[in-house]
């Protein structure tokens, strides 16, 4: 269940290339149960007294969501890195790509894979919420959700890339891909040099989500390792 996409249900906003703050009242933080705590409770407390589903079904479903982590995704793109038929497969359906190493969707999401090249760099938001490939990454980021991100990153992609640290050349496209409620994206990011002799485990071990995102490249320092 993901709680931050069910307002996105319908919200189709295309995804393009990207060349495709109000004041607020202090917050104050209380032991009392908020606005969406109490819809939340209620919400779940009905529909398991209608029995649409049980108790159950709900801690099995947190545990799912629990067990997701990047190394799932960092696993994708090790095993992309070190065989050319899989990142084929892989990049022509990303869904049935991770599936073929075990990893299961819990939702109807489509997951597109986006190669980044010595020519493009991929980048990944959702400008109206926080739609994000959540079976092979885990929770998305704070920085992800909050709205400078979201609308920064479409129209100045690459101040917000220099913010993470990482320049683009300017004769690399920066593409943007906006997420929807029923299609997330995982960038694939480019193999370092110099990690030609590594075992996948350790190509895996190299991957962060943040490059999964987009927002900096994969490293490798023969010194470090």
């Amino acid at each position: 269940m993901e709680a931050e996409d069910n307002d996105h249900d319908g919200h189709d906003h295309g995804h393009g290339d990207a060349v495709r703050s109000h004041p607020h009242q202090e917050i104050f933080i209380t032991d009392a149960p908020g606005y969406y705590e109490l819809m939340e409770t209620a919400v779940r407390e009905l529909l398991i007294e209608r029995r649409l589903f049980g108790a159950n079904e709900i801690r099995r479903q947190i545990e799912v969501l629990d067990s997701r982590t990047p190394a799932l995704g960092a696993k994708v793109v090790a095993r992309a890195w070190v065989d050319e038929g899989f990142r084929r497969r892989l990049l022509d359906d990303g869904r049935k790509g991770c599936e073929e190493l075990g990893i299961t969707f819990y939702d109807d999401t489509q997951l597109i894979v986006l190669e980044n090249t010595p020519k493009v760099h991929n980048l990944i938001v959702c400008t109206l919420c926080s739609c994000y490939p959540r079976p092979v990454l885990g929770l998305p980021p704070d920085w992800y959700k909050l709205k400078p991100y979201r609308a920064r990153a479409v129209y100045e992609p690459r101040a917000v890339l220099e913010e993470f640290g990482t320049r683009i050349p300017g004769d690399v496209e920066i593409i943007v891909s906006d997420s929807t409620a029923m299609v997330r994206y995982l960038v694939l990011p480019m193999r370092p040099p110099g990690t030609e002799t590594m075992s996948e485990e350790g190509l895996a071990a190299l991957v962060t989500r943040d490059a999964m995102i987009g927002v900096i490249p994969v490293e490798y320092h023969k010194e470090a390792a």
